[in-house]
C-alpha cells in the first residue's frame, strides 16, 4: 500500500508510505498499482521507499493476545436447572423464555 500525492507546480507524483490521515488530493492505492504507477509525459515520479523493519508484535499486541487466551480459556458456567414443582410441566420453549403449564396433579 501507497499513498499518491501530487505537486502540480513542480509536475511531479509522489509515491510514498501510506498516510495516516486522509487529506485531499492524496490517493491511496494498493501495492500492484503503486508499483505500476506512471506518470504524464513531463512528470516525474518520485518514489519514497519505506523503511521496512519487522519489529515484530509491541508490547499492546502481546497484551491483547493474552487477554484473548485468558478469555478463551475460561470455563462457561453451567446453566442454571430450574427445579420446576411436580406440577409443573414444560409446554414450550422460545429463546430463553418458557411456557409453563400446571399440569393439575397433586
Amino acid at each position: 500500500m501507497a499513498t499518491l500525492t501530487y505537486v502540480y507546480s513542480d509536475s511531479t507524483a509522489v509515491l510514498g508510505p501510506l498516510a495516516l490521515y486522509a487529506e485531499p488530493h492524496c490517493y491511496d492505492l494498493c501495492a500492484e498499482h503503486a508499483e505500476r504507477l506512471t506518470a504524464p509525459r513531463g512528470w516525474e515520479v518520485v518514489r519514497l521507499a519505506p523503511e521496512v523493519l519487522d519489529q515484530g508484535p509491541s508490547h499492546d499486541d502481546l497484551l491483547a493476545l493474552a487477554d484473548a487466551v485468558r478469555e478463551a480459556a475460561r470455563p462457561d458456567p453451567a446453566p442454571a436447572v430450574e427445579e420446576l414443582p411436580s406440577r409443573t410441566v414444560e409446554v414450550g420453549r422460545r429463546g430463553h423464555l418458557r411456557v409453563l403449564r400446571d399440569s393439575g396433579e397433586g
